[in-house]
């Protein structure tokens, strides 16, 4: 199970991504979320993707692996697309209409927008736990938060819940397959039946795993109780977090990025109609050579 699982691993290798510095690594996701939703021509959204996809590679990350931290919300996507495909009511005459069922031809592009949207978000978050580890993760977002120490916020403490429930994600996924086996074991069936009956069926499963995350977290609360560990008083760091010139030429990629976005949704039908000039022409070109 825990192979399947994407989201919340850690995936050591020595890249020009994983050495950048975490703090950068949170801003970029930030800056890369809000070019995602600025977006508004299927150009500013094949930018963002083509920026994502460099990221991958310069992480040299395998791109299967990237894809299936989807999978979770595969349903949250598919059942999205579908109340915007029936429900999104465009201005012309509907392509489809059947009852209550109405498909218009700005529905369509807007499902895909709102689709593309999350899966380049999930992909995108997926990255940033791919490439920086929980201490890491949780080092560079209690550094961004630091100005809220001086109205008394437990910066601290949410940085550290934050780093393990990410550590936790797949360990409980392992613990759920190892419920689920022993349950198969014993006769259970989750696979057949209608769906009351495959709700009914993961009762058994949610159960011993509930008691299994509470005991793994008053096992934790005792491993940091025996190490006196203090909380939000003043703590040193092993490893101090320094900006380097990888997080410079992040922040330039990111600013071209944004740019480029912006570019598109102000200029986008004198950009596009310049790209199918420059293709024809070259198309052209080729021909008469």
């Amino acid at each position: 199970m825990r192979k399947d699982v994407a989201f919340g691993q850690y995936y050591p290798v020595d890249s020009f991504v994983h050495r950048t510095d975490p703090r950068t690594k949170l801003l970029f996701l930030i800056a890369y979320i809000v070019a995602l939703f600025c977006c508004k021509t299927g150009w500013g959204m094949a930018l963002c993707a083509l920026g994502l996809l460099t990221v991958i590679l310069l992480a040299k990350l395998p791109l299967k692996l990237v894809v299936r931290s989807v999978r979770g919300v595969v349903f949250l996507l598919v059942f999205t697309g579908i109340l915007n495909l029936f429900f999104y009511r465009g201005e012309g005459e509907a392509l489809i209409s059947w009852k209550f069922i109405h498909i218009y031809k700005e529905g369509i592009f807007y499902t895909i927008y709102l689709m593309s949207r999350l899966f380049l978000l999930v992909m995108s978050s997926a990255v940033l736990t791919l490439t920086t580890t929980p201490i890491a993760l949780t080092d560079g977002l209690e550094s961004l938060l630091t100005p809220l120490k001086y109205i008394r916020f437990p910066v601290h403490e949410l940085a550290l819940i934050m780093s393990i429930a990410l550590r936790f994600i797949p360990t409980l996924m392992d613990e759920t397959e190892r419920i689920i086996n022993a349950q198969k074991a014993r006769g259970a069936d989750f696979e057949s039946g209608n769906v009351f009956k495959r709700i009914k069926a993961i009762i058994p499963i949610l159960i011993p795993l509930l008691i299994s995350a509470f005991r793994r977290a008053e096992e934790l609360g005792d491993a940091m109780d025996a190490r006196c560990y203090s909380g939000s008083s003043i703590r040193t760091k092993y490893k101090k977090l320094r900006f380097t010139y990888r997080d410079v030429c992040a922040f330039f990629f990111m600013a071209i990025l944004m740019t480029g976005v912006f570019l598109f949704n102000s200029y986008g039908a004198a950009l596009s109609a310049l790209c199918v000039q420059g293709w024809n022409a070259l198309l052209g070109l080729f021909g008469a050579v």
